[in-house]
């Protein structure tokens, strides 16, 4: 795929994303039409599901029908992963097709009771392969993006991660997440303790985008967590990524988009001295 098609499907999820994030804000104030997915503390509202469908139907307008008629694009993007699609029974079903990967309102909980760390996510894969990511926080009015070989930025400047390589100075991001289960909460808050007692600090936003592309620019040094989903991060992976960063799984080794779990971090040595010191690793029900 060239440098230019690349450029192209970024510069349309940035406007999709940038639509989207109106609806949200639009509604960011607002009474919520509130329900529960899993348990009591994940939710969904009926924003998410507007936006979802919103940026589905743009990007479906955008590239099937110019795919087809005027032979324009590599392929017929018409495969996507959507959060609240797949909440309402659709299979996660990631191919080597071009796939957007789209996480309506990243940080919900936090719409609901607004707090403004909440964001639009759309992130594409091909062949397995991110090589864009849009993260955009309308409430912030940050507009992150990503492509793969092209750089990270915010509001359109550059940015980079710290580079932090001493984990007694690193400020890590952690998330409680909503799994309610007790031995899951179990040995996170071990894992937890660990992190804390070896560390600066740690930061907690409510959105695992948020805390990644944080990270990216260097506001904070690393990022662990265990219970999201690729639509969670996929987008702003690509973004920490071309800032410098690392992401792997927490265990070691490459990041599996479908383990539901991930760290990153500002430099592959912070990362690799992150994982080692985490004292277990959570396996959990694979997307």
């Amino acid at each position: 795929m060239s440098t230019a098609e690349i450029q192209d499907y970024l510069k349309t999820a940035t406007v999709v994303a940038k639509e989207a994030g109106e609806v949200v804000r639009e509604a960011f104030y607002k009474e919520k039409s509130l329900q529960t997915k899993s348990n009591y503390a994940d939710l969904v509202t009926e924003t998410d599901q507007a936006v979802e469908k919103q940026i589905i139907n743009s990007l479906k307008e955008k590239y099937q029908l110019t795919s087809e008629d005027n032979n324009q694009y590599e392929a017929d993007i018409s495969q996507f992963i959507g959060e609240e699609s797949v909440a309402g029974g659709h299979k996660t079903e990631w191919t080597d097709d071009p796939t957007w990967i789209i996480d309506p309102i990243d940080g919900t909980t936090n719409f609901v009771h607004q707090i403004p760390h909440t964001c639009v996510c759309i992130g594409l894969s091909i062949k397995k392969q991110m090589v864009v990511g849009v993260v955009y926080a309308p409430i912030l009015n940050e507009m992150y993006t990503g492509a793969k070989g092209q750089g990270a930025f915010c509001n359109g400047e550059r940015i980079s991660t710290s580079q932090q390589n001493d984990l007694k100075q690193a400020i890590i991001y952690l998330e409680g997440g909503s799994s309610r289960e007790q031995d899951v909460l179990r040995r996170k808050f071990n894992i937890y303790h660990k992190v804390v007692e070896t560390t600066r600090g740690t930061r907690t936003l409510g959105s695992a985008a948020m805390n990644m592309v944080n990270v990216a620019k260097g506001s904070g040094d690393a990022y662990v967590e265990y219970g999201l989903h690729i639509w969670d991060f996929a987008a702003s992976g690509v973004i920490l990524i071309e800032a410098g960063g690392a992401m792997i799984d927490p265990a070691g080794g490459p990041v599996d988009f479908l383990s539901r779990r991930v760290l990153c971090a500002s430099s592959q040595s912070l990362a690799d001295q992150l994982s080692t010191t985490i004292p277990e690793h959570i396996e959990m029900e694979r997307d």
